[in-house]
């Protein structure tokens, strides 16, 4: 006769260090709360940027700005000498100020201001967020649009209404919680296509976030809440390259076109310049920005927007363990072109879209 040995409990979180509790979207809405110049920025180019999406505007849509965020200082300095720009060139260039505080790694790494602000692995995520949005606002009081990546899908409950465009990265495309996440957010969003260069999973992407859907998230006050969204309109493709090379040559964005005609899809698309556009060359970028521009010169409306990595220095560094020893205004993620060089992009394009 055999006598059973008592089942042990099981234990959940077993590999969980720590839980901290999070500032609620609407309590850091109230700390930081909307002015109305930051306001009518986000309203009014939220409603162009629909606008050149859908081809109802020909201005060219450009996102440009650092890899990634890592010093407020610096990036108001970058923002200061962009708001001038767009203004010099409103009526041909649609310019947007990219602001990424939240960066996806290949395996590990800095994850970027909003999750780790002091550089130094204390992943202070409530100093992050609020760092972020109070970034994001003074930009917005430039007269001065913001646009990120959407990564984390609690964030946005954090800064939709800072927002005036935002982007999937090429990892998450493919990911059903971010094309539902996209199917509720208030900004127009562009897929990437896949790291391999797939183009037909942005395409999907687009059809599946213009849809409803019900997922799990959290509401304002930071209640684990069932959300259930309209569709979002307003997705569209961003070719970013591929493994197997750069993809915004004509032939890619006419099967691209094809891709959004099988898919019942009438949308404009963007070009990333950076990634494998630019074989992570920072300067090949400039290649990517000449080609896109002479396709638009020669009558190919559907390029509607172009994305490029700049910072005030080009290059990159890496993250020093004595901060104090960081370059000013260089990258620490992708290397970017400097300032010089995108003032002079900026111009080139402006004189060849007359």
């Amino acid at each position: 006769m055999t006598t059973s040995n008592p089942t042990k409990p099981v234990q959940a979180n077993v590999n969980v260090t720590q839980f901290q509790p999070l500032t609620t979207p609407r309590d850091l809405k109230a700390q930081l709360p909307l002015s109305e110049q930051a306001a009518q920025t986000v309203a009014q180019t939220r409603q162009t940027v629909q606008d050149i999406i859908h081809q109802r505007d020909s201005r060219l849509l450009v996102i440009v700005g650092p890899c990634s965020i890592h010093d407020e200082d610096q990036a108001l300095e970058y923002a200061h000498r962009l708001s001038e720009l767009r203004g010099k060139y409103h009526d041909r260039l649609e310019i947007i100020m990219r602001v990424y505080p939240d960066k996806p790694r290949t395996t590990v790494g800095w994850r970027g201001y909003l999750n780790d602000p002091h550089m130094n692995g204390q992943n202070d995520f409530n100093l992050g967020l609020t760092k972020t949005r109070e970034l994001m606002l003074k930009i917005n009081e430039l007269g001065l649009p913001v646009g990120t990546e959407l990564l984390d899908p609690f964030v946005p409950q954090y800064i939709d209404d800072v927002l005036s465009w935002g982007a999937i990265g090429a990892r998450t495309t493919e990911s059903q919680t971010h094309r539902a996440m996209v199917s509720g957010v208030s900004v127009p969003v562009g897929f990437k296509n896949g790291t391999g260069g797939n183009i037909k999973l942005a395409v999907d992407a687009i059809v599946s976030a213009a849809k409803s859907h019900t997922f799990l998230g959290i509401t304002e006050e930071g209640q684990a809440a069932v959300v259930s969204t309209r569709g979002n309109a307003d997705g569209h493709v961003i070719l970013r390259g591929g493994r197997t090379g750069p993809n915004y040559a004509a032939e890619y964005v006419n099967e691209t076109l094809q891709l959004q005609q099988e898919a019942g899809v009438a949308v404009g698309i963007i070009v990333d310049c950076s990634h494998h556009n630019s074989n992570y060359q920072h300067a090949q970028q400039l290649h990517a920005w000449h080609d896109v521009i002479g396709q638009r010169v020669a009558g190919q409306s559907a390029l509607v927007g172009l994305m490029v990595e700049s910072h005030l220095h080009e290059g990159k560094q890496s993250i020093p363990q004595d901060l104090t020893q960081l370059q000013y205004g260089v990258s620490v993620t992708d290397a970017c072109i400097s300032w010089e060089t995108t003032a002079q992009m900026l111009d080139w394009a402006y004189r060849q879209l007359e």
